[in-house]
C-alpha cells in the first residue's frame, strides 16, 4: 500500500471540520463503494446470528455429499459448505468480525503509539527526538510481515494477542509522518509566539500541534486498517494468527487449500471478502486525503 501524503502545514489557525465531509465522500464514485462496502461487511459481522441460521462451527450432515464431499453454492448454502459440511457463508460473516475487531484494534494502538512518539520526537528535538526516532528507525528496517511473524510465534496467538502484534510492528510509519509534520509546525510563526508569551509545552502540544495533524491521523487511520486486515489475514494463514475454531477469512483460506481444485468456492469466497474490505478503507482513505488536505479546499 502506498503512502499517503502528507497533508501541507498552515501557519493559520486550525479551522473546525467542514460539515460537508461525509457529504464530498459520497460525491467520490469510487469512496461511495468503498464505503458501500465497509458498511455491509459491518452490518454482515453485526447482524451475523440474525442472517444466518447456522453457527459458524456448526458441521451439518447434510453439508456434504454423499461421497463426503463439499457441497457447491445452492439455495440452502449460498456459499457452499467447508470440508466439515459447516456453511461457508456463516463463517465468513462470522470471520468478518475477526478482521474488524483486529483492524480497528490493532490501527487504534498503532496510532497512539506512533502519534506520541513522533509528535514528542518531533516538538521536543534534542537527544529525546534523536533516540526516538533512531529507534524508529531501527523499527523500520525490519520487514513488517517478518517482525509480526517473530513475534505472533513468540506468543500464544490468540485474537487480541494478533491485535498487539500487528499494532507493534504498524506503529513506525505512523510516527515518522507525525515527527515530519510536528518538525515542520513547530517552526511556525504562531508556535514561536506561543512560547513568547510563555505557554506551556501542553497546551501548545494540544491547543496547536495535535489539532493540525487530526487530518493525517484520520487519513493514515483509514487506510491503515487495510493494512492491518491483510496481515492478519496473511498471519492466520500461516497458522500463527487467530486460531480454529474462531473463523478467520485467513484460516477459512488456511483450512481448505488443499482442497482448492476440487471445490475453488472455498478459497475464493473468503479471498474476495479479505480484498475487498482491504481495497474498501484504501478508496475511502484516498478520498479523505484529498478532502481533508488544506491545497485541495476550494478546488472540490
Amino acid at each position: 500500500m502506498s503512502s499517503p501524503a502528507a497533508p501541507e502545514v498552515h501557519s493559520r489557525p486550525m479551522t473546525k471540520p467542514r460539515p460537508g465531509v461525509l457529504r464530498k465522500l459520497a460525491q467520490r464514485p469510487l469512496a461511495l463503494i468503498g464505503l458501500v462496502i465497509v458498511v455491509l461487511v459491518v452490518a454482515g459481522a453485526l447482524l451475523a446470528p440474525w442472517l444466518t441460521k447456522f453457527g459458524p462451527d456448526e458441521q451439518m450432515f447434510d453439508g456434504l455429499t454423499l461421497s463426503g464431499e463439499p457441497l457447491p453454492p445452492n439455495a440452502t448454502f449460498w456459499l457452499g459448505t467447508d470440508l466439515l459440511g459447516r456453511d461457508l457463508f456463516t463463517r465468513i460473516l462470522y470471520g468478518a468480525r475477526t478482521s474488524l475487531i483486529i483492524g480497528i484494534v490493532a490501527n487504534g494502538i498503532a496510532l497512539l503509539i506512533g502519534t506520541l512518539v513522533g509528535v514528542v520526537a518531533g516538538y521536543y528535538r534534542g537527544w529525546l527526538g534523536s533516540v526516538l526516532m533512531r529507534f524508529t528507525d531501527l523499527m523500520m528496517a525490519f520487514p513488517a510481515l517478518l517482525l509480526a511473524i517473530c513475534l505472533a510465534a513468540v506468543f500464544q496467538p490468540s485474537l487480541w494477542i494478533v491485535a498487539l502484534v500487528i499494532a507493534l510492528v504498524n506503529w513506525v510509519q505512523t510516527a515518522r509522518v507525525m515527527f515530519t509534520q510536528t518538525s515542520s509546525l513547530a517552526e511556525r510563526e504562531f508556535i514561536d509566539a506561543e512560547r513568547t508569551i510563555g505557554a506551556s509545552s501542553a497546551r501548545i502540544l494540544f491547543m496547536h500541534i495535535l489539532p493540525h495533524l487530526i487530518p493525517t491521523i484520520i487519513v493514515w487511520g483509514t487506510l491503515g486498517i487495510s493494512t492491518t486486515v491483510l496481515l492478519e489475514a496473511t498471519l492466520s494463514y500461516l497458522g500463527i494468527g487467530v486460531q480454529p475454531p474462531t473463523p478467520s477469512w485467513g484460516n477459512i483460506i488456511f483450512e481448505n487449500q488443499t482442497y482448492f481444485q476440487a471445490a475453488p468456492w472455498l478459497v475464493f469466497f473468503p479471498g474476495i471478502a479479505i480484498l475487498a474490505l482491504a481495497l474498501a478503507f484504501n478508496l475511502i482513505g484516498d478520498a479523505l486525503r484529498d478532502i481533508l488536505d488544506p491545497t485541495q479546499r476550494g478546488r472540490s
